[in-house]
């Protein structure tokens, strides 16, 4: 199949959220920490490409290649679950609950931290000669980049957090739709190039993502950067991460289900002036019966399509 209806597509991001929900926290974990540690080496990679060339967006199109590697190996990042855990709960999964979604966030968010962190002492060591030398030009780079989305920030007071918070919202729109591309269809080429574009989109208008940034920041701390914890804390990753989360679901997951999901699909207008008799038929694909759902703890089989 190389392209899948909007109500399929459906369908399968419902039977992946709860698919996740059910993972054990060993899966969980394992599965966020690689996530995030192929995406910060490719954020690392667009950073040297970007410095090295001069050219911003050459960066970018580079930058969704630890992307696109993490979700074709199912790996899980913060921001994915943050737009598909949700869709299982409000369809009434088994074993989808509200507990259960904030478990797998806690997981997720521990795993990609330690991911994160993984890459950040790695380049900061790479890039200092084991703290030898001075940073290479792409380490002073990224201790800029953590002053001035921390720093550069709390200079503006309000609109300063304002604006903090609308690169998130923004980011995990794209970060999402990304997601949600990747299962569109079943072709592996269909698959990254859906993936690429929204990518490419986020990291060159300087959109600001929580797991990204969990890389960034501590890596310009280990390099010196005029900064502290608590800056990055509060001027940075607590907002950071509230965004994606709005962005994630207000114009990805929420829209999507609404409009194409099983209690939408059931919604007909008649014509005017005459009497609807029959419902439009839901797709056998969008009907979400147990057969499609089985995601219980006694057959955790991954879809076959799920990523």
């Amino acid at each position: 199949m190389s392209y899948l209806k909007p109500a399929e597509l459906v369908t399968r991001m419902v039977d992946t959220g709860a698919y996740k929900l059910q993972l054990s926290a060993r899966d969980t974990l394992i599965r966020a920490f690689m996530g995030a540690a192929l995406l910060t080496l490719g954020a690392a990679f667009a950073l040297t490409v970007a410095t090295n060339t001069g050219e911003p967006l050459l960066g970018a199109v580079l930058f969704p290649i630890g992307f696109v590697i993490l979700y074709l190996f199912g790996y899980d990042l913060l921001t994915g679950v943050f737009t598909l855990a949700p869709l299982a709960v409000l369809d009434k999964r088994p074993g989808a609950t509200v507990g259960a979604m904030l478990r797998n966030w806690g997981l997720v968010f521990l795993g990609n931290f330690g991911g994160a962190f993984m890459i950040a002492v790695l380049m900061a060591i790479y890039f200092t000669y084991g703290f030898s030398a001075e940073p290479s030009p792409v380490g002073e780079a990224i201790s800029e980049i953590g002053h001035g989305r921390t720093v550069g920030y709390a200079d503006h007071g309000a609109a300063g957090m304002l604006t903090l918070f609308f690169r998130g919202v923004l980011c995990n729109w794209m970060v999402s739709t990304g997601v949600v591309l990747s299962m569109a269809s079943d072709s592996l080429v269909a698959k990254v190039l859906g993936m690429w574009l929204p990518i490419s989109l986020f990291f060159y208008m300087g959109f600001e993502h929580s797991i990204v940034n969990m890389f960034l920041f501590p890596s310009g701390l280990l390099l010196g950067a005029d900064f502290t914890i608590m800056d990055y804390l509060l001027w940075n990753e607590i907002p950071m991460v509230i965004g994606n989360l709005v962005g994630g679901l207000a114009f990805v997951g929420i829209p999507l289900y609404l409009t194409h999901g099983r209690p939408a699909a059931r919604r007909v207008r008649p014509a005017r002036g005459k009497q609807l008799i029959a419902a439009r038929p839901v797709p056998a694909a969008a009907t979400g019966d147990e057969a499609a759902a089985d995601v219980s703890p006694d057959s955790q089989k991954e879809p076959v399509s799920v990523l």
